[in-house]
């Protein structure tokens, strides 16, 4: 298994002055193997936003994840009516997509080993009902509080908001005292706006410096958060 740094050698240790204190984790494709067919929802909202007028054929979908696509209707005017309308299409996927998730190898006998020694926290886009669901389902809901969906959030990733509401959570623990990780730019994006330092699950560090995010390390194998934390 290898650990990446920026610099592309195997990362020791986080910095000596600083003691990771908490863990933040993305859900999807990070904890649980997702079956949620993200692409169909963003379509099926997209013609959602297209049929009440808020975008045009003419946007550019590929650019985007449901959560920026939403926010870009946001500031063209789409109200809370509408926007929560789209949030139900949301939960539809979501659901359905979360029926039969597994585990992400090695998850369960990672989150065990931290669990008692670091807070533990889940930060999702997907609605707290189906988080809860799915990470009961799956067995390891227990290992975390809190675990914040996107009711908790002012908006979603990637904005920091979710990340800013568990820092709240916990204000004892200062925002560089917890380490972050997640399969996605927005996750790093929104962990970075809460001053949050960054782990890429899978995802290279050139595609997430692409979005403007800065890893301070990329792992193939959830396992390796271990390593990262104590070198």
């Amino acid at each position: 298994m290898r650990l990446h740094g920026l610099n592309g050698k195997r990362g020791t240790s986080m910095r000596d002055d600083r003691k990771c204190k908490g863990i933040i984790f993305d859900m999807d494709n990070t904890l649980l193997q997702s079956r949620i067919d993200f692409a169909a929802m963003k379509e099926d909202i997209f013609r959602h936003l297209v049929g009440h007028g808020m975008l045009t054929e003419r946007f550019p979908l590929y650019e985007h994840t449901t959560s920026t696509m939403l926010e870009h209707a946001k500031q063209a005017g789409m109200d809370h009516t509408l926007y929560l309308s789209c949030l139900n299409i949301a939960e539809k996927h979501e659901v359905r997509g979360m029926e039969g998730a597994g585990l992400e190898k090695g998850v369960p006998e990672l989150i065990e080993s931290l669990h008692g020694k670091f807070v533990l926290v889940v930060v999702t886009n997907n609605s707290l009902s189906a988080a809860l669901k799915a990470l009961e389902v799956t067995g390891i809901k227990s290992y975390f509080d809190p675990i914040i969906g996107r009711e908790q959030m002012e908006a979603l990733k990637p904005s920091p908001s979710g990340f800013i509401y568990a820092l709240n959570q916990f204000p004892a623990i200062a925002a560089d005292e917890w380490i972050s990780v997640g399969d996605s730019w927005i996750d790093g994006a929104a962990s970075a706006g809460a001053g949050i330092p960054f782990i890429s699950y899978r995802t290279s560090l050139e595609a997430m410096m692409d979005k403007g995010v800065r890893p301070i390390a990329r792992i193939d194998h959830i396992s390796e958060v271990r390593k990262w934390i104590y070198g």
